[in-house]
């Protein structure tokens, strides 16, 4: 995996720090992915329907269930999906590269664009509310919570900004390592608070209104003798429940704190370059090797591991009812048991995904890299 990294080189110069592709956005692994095995399918994995917005040019977007509707961006438009049709509401072409979106909450449509602009629309019609410059690039989801809209720029700064107008409330920042990897960075709202993971192994809880520091946690520690070996980001955005907040690392592990103070519960050696999600039973993993794991939320035993997915560059998970659902970069779906980790339904869409399937209620959806929203009803 390092070499992989290595020779994929740094595809973003960010502030002196430098972004490592590989499968992250540089181009595909040149490793052969493991063939595909045969299973007997014990659930209905059927397409809903498909709508395109455009290229996402290696950014990672993330589409949005928001009520009836689901909100995405791609190239330089946003559009808001009905669920039921799959027909578009509006499509807004902003006329900026985005580099991230769509998002949905307090009353407005959220893009950002790769030159730093945050972009604020009308969720009813589409068109701009307000635009603003932030500092750099925008990655990652963007949030709204209650009368603050949250995103996070390249240069390692969280920003919190009006709703209203988009003036700013706070800024949150902190110096990056020399190299970090392109999906690291995620966050995550509840309860007027903000968890965010960050290049270097930390995971910091914030006050959501103000920026305050509540605690600051160590997912991993970088170790090892050059800037390769020592990447250790936290990757995805961290999964909360009543208790207690988890994350991964890539190079470190998986681990989970108490919401209230971040401290430690539970942690597992494991290294991750996609992510991690969540249920009422498990915490699940995807791993740099491709395989998922199912970890008891409270003690962090494994429970069952799906390793037939080797170097087929596979998403963070999904936890979907009774099953987990995850994608890989030759645009495969699977469908896992969450029971045993077993097969029990596979598709197939029209272009590599690299961000985790997302739940629209009646179903789910994937973006694939050439920017088509694809939902699927699962039985």
């Amino acid at each position: 995996m390092r070499r992989r990294l290595l020779a994929a080189g740094l595809v973003l110069a960010l502030s002196g720090c430098g972004t490592v592709g590989g499968w992250f956005g540089a181009g595909p692994s040149k490793a052969k992915p493991a063939e595909l095995v045969g299973f007997t399918q014990s659930a209905t994995l059927a397409e809903a329907w498909k709508t395109d917005t455009g290229d996402t040019a290696g950014h990672l977007f993330h589409p949005q269930a928001d009520g009836d509707d689901v909100f995405a961006a791609g190239g330089s438009q946003v559009v808001r999906i009905a669920v039921a049709s799959g027909k578009p509401v509006w499509r807004t072409d902003t006329g900026v590269k985005l580099s991230a979106g769509a998002s949905a909450g307090v009353g407005l449509v959220l893009a950002g664009g790769g030159k730093g602009e945050l972009l604020a629309l009308d969720p009813a019609s589409g068109k701009l509310r307000w635009n603003i410059a932030l500092s750099s690039e925008v990655t990652g989801q963007l949030l709204a919570v209650a009368d603050t809209v949250i995103t996070r720029t390249g240069d390692g700064r969280v920003h919190g900004v009006s709703a209203a107008d988009g003036s700013r409330k706070w800024l949150y920042s902190r110096n990056l390592p020399a190299l970090s990897l392109r999906g690291s960075g995620g966050m995550v709202a509840r309860d007027d608070v903000l968890y965010a993971g960050f290049p270097g192994g930390k995971l910091v809880a914030l006050n959501a209104a103000n920026g305050a520091q509540l605690w600051e946690a160590t997912v991993a520690l970088p170790r090892g003798a050059t800037e390769l070996e020592r990447v250790a980001d936290v990757m995805g955005a961290p999964v909360v429940d009543e208790r207690q907040v988890c994350a991964v690392a890539y190079q470190g592990r998986v681990a989970c704190f108490d919401r209230r103070n971040g401290a430690p519960l539970w942690a597992r050696d494991t290294s991750s370059n996609s992510g991690l999600a969540m249920d009422a039973r498990n915490v699940y993993v995807t791993d740099d090797k491709d395989a998922v794991t199912a970890y008891d939320k409270d003690n962090g035993r494994a429970g069952w591991r799906q390793d037939k997915l080797a170097r087929r560059q596979v998403t963070a998970p999904l936890a979907f009812g009774d099953w987990v659902v995850v994608a890989d970069g030759e645009g495969y779906v699977h469908v896992l048991s969450a029971e045993d980790g077993a097969f029990v339904a596979r598709t197939k869409v029209d272009g590599g995904v690299r961000t985790p399937p997302v739940d629209i209620g009646p179903g789910f959806a994937v973006q694939t890299v050439k920017g088509s929203v694809v939902a699927f009803r699962l039985k």
